[in-house]
């Protein structure tokens, strides 16, 4: 399976399908209301053409993914949900519920918690339909710490809650994106043999490290917290 992950513009929507993409995320959150229901639409009636599923998005997530950045959260209205998946026919929908993009979803103090309760009225008004939580990151403090002992500088990283995302899990919602936790994983392990091994060069010798690390991270988040081991 291939997926684009936040496209933006039909266009590009059009180009992964045509090369063979198994499903698109077409991320219209940044417009009107209107135009995205318009947006998300068209991608649908032309992806479907192919077998070809969509994700679409309903609020704006704060953080920074793939250049796109936005300062603030805007929670996923619970009101609009049935409207925009029976006028886009949209096969999934991504909301926003307070996970972010990036590795400093949290400041310092601060009680990291995700709006659970938006997630169970969205479920209330489309039930059994599949949401995708995205900047779902736990950011592991070992992996912080690793990171900075190896000469990072991740000060003040802070995640969503292992505990809050296997409660989301157990709902309706069927895929949650952790694209930093990866990063982080493979950073650590990368950082470690530099460091200990300044003279290393051969990628084989920290690209091995770095690939056990990612592989540890995925067991623990599939057996542990994502629920999804024997799901396939």
């Amino acid at each position: 399976m291939l997926l684009l992950d936040h496209g933006d513009r039909f266009e590009l929507c059009v180009d992964c399908i045509e090369s063979g993409f198994s499903s698109v995320m077409i991320d219209g959150s940044h417009l009107p209301y209107e135009e995205n229901v318009a947006l998300t639409k068209k991608v649908v009636e032309f992806a479907h053409q192919f077998d070809v599923t969509v994700e679409g998005e309903l609020g704006v997530l704060a953080g920074i993914e793939d250049e796109v950045s936005a300062a603030h959260h805007t929670y996923t209205q619970p009101e609009e949900v049935e409207d925009f998946v029976a006028k886009t026919g949209v096969d999934s929908l991504a909301i926003s519920i307070g996970t972010s993009h990036g590795a400093f979803k949290f400041k310092p103090g601060e009680d990291p918690k995700i709006r659970l309760d938006i997630l169970t009225e969205i479920e209330k008004r489309i039930p059994g339909f599949p949401i995708v939580l995205h900047g779902s990151s736990s950011v592991p403090q070992e992996l912080v710490k690793m990171i900075n002992e190896h000469g990072g500088k991740m000060k003040d990283a802070i995640g969503i809650s292992e505990d809050q995302l296997r409660l989301a899990a157990k709902s309706a919602v069927c895929k949650i994106n952790i694209d930093s936790d990866g990063r982080l994983a493979m950073t650590a392990a990368i950082r470690k043999v530099f460091d200990e091994k300044p003279e290393e060069f051969d990628p084989r010798k920290y690209l091995g490290p770095a690939r056990d690390a990612l592989k540890k991270l995925y067991a623990h988040k599939i057996n542990n917290v994502l629920g999804s081991d024997g799901k396939a």
